[in-house]
């Protein structure tokens, strides 16, 4: 869950960005508001916190906000089905609201409809089945996340080969991948390596240990053990992970 958590927030990062929501020579600060405060809701919630990030915290079970409310920015106790309420916390100033609400398919889906009618910039909703995916695409949500089949395909990604310890899908055609440096780059410099000219791919970053290098160069050695994160094509990709 961990990753999939990582791969959706990178992915609200994105989103933002790629719409260019910061004001021409201006600092803004993104904000955030998650509905519904699950485990999947929390762990978004928290984690947006942490990366520096405004983030408002709702959901009906008091319990739940008293034991978030140290690590977020605001967290209020509100029933997301009282469009009046939802209104008076002004979410359409928000960057991006999450509907993280679980197994109530029915108030998941009619939260949803309602941001949207009241102008919320970006919806992300969170579906628990494929028809419920269907559902929140076709009733405006902005970007539907489905966390149990987003895991399965990770896993099964990482059980196919003994080198891949993780896969971030980016695009359909595109994804990152996490592996463990092949036997035959070890000793050698990128540059040696060859791997984007054999491959087509580009090493974003290689962790060693504790240690992260960043943008490594060309001469940058390849040790045993070193956890290589690498972006390209999936066909590219595959073809990497065979070796």
């Amino acid at each position: 869950m961990l990753y999939v958590i990582i791969a959706l927030v990178m992915s609200l990062m994105v989103m933002i960005t790629s719409k260019n929501i910061l004001p021409p020579g201006g600092v803004k600060m993104k904000q955030f508001a998650v509905i519904g405060l699950g485990r999947f809701g929390r762990s978004i919630a928290v984690t947006l916190a942490k990366m520096g990030y405004d983030v408002l915290a709702i959901d009906t079970n008091e319990e739940k906000i008293n034991n978030i409310i140290e690590y977020v920015t605001h967290a209020v106790q509100v029933d997301a089905m009282d469009e009046q309420a939802i209104k008076a916390l002004g979410l359409r100033n928000f960057d991006v609201v999450i509907v993280a609400i679980g197994q109530d398919i029915q108030s998941n889906i009619l939260v949803t409809v309602m941001l949207k009618e009241m102008g919320v910039k970006k919806v992300v909703a969170k579906a628990i089945t494929e028809l419920h995916v269907k559902v929140l695409e076709r009733v405006g949500a902005d970007k539907v996340v489905y966390p149990e089949r987003d895991m399965g395909i990770r896993v099964a990604q990482a059980l196919v080969s003994k080198n891949i310890l993780d896969q971030i899908n980016i695009h359909p055609d595109y994804s990152i991948l996490e592996l463990i440096a092949p036997q035959e780059m070890v000793g050698k410099s990128l540059a040696q390596s060859a791997i984007r000219m054999k491959h087509g791919v580009t090493v974003l970053a290689i962790r060693r240990g504790d240690h992260v290098i960043i943008s490594p160069g060309a001469g940058q050695l390849i040790k045993e053990g070193d956890i290589m994160v690498i972006v390209g094509r999936n066909d590219k990709l595959r073809d990497l992970e065979e070796r």
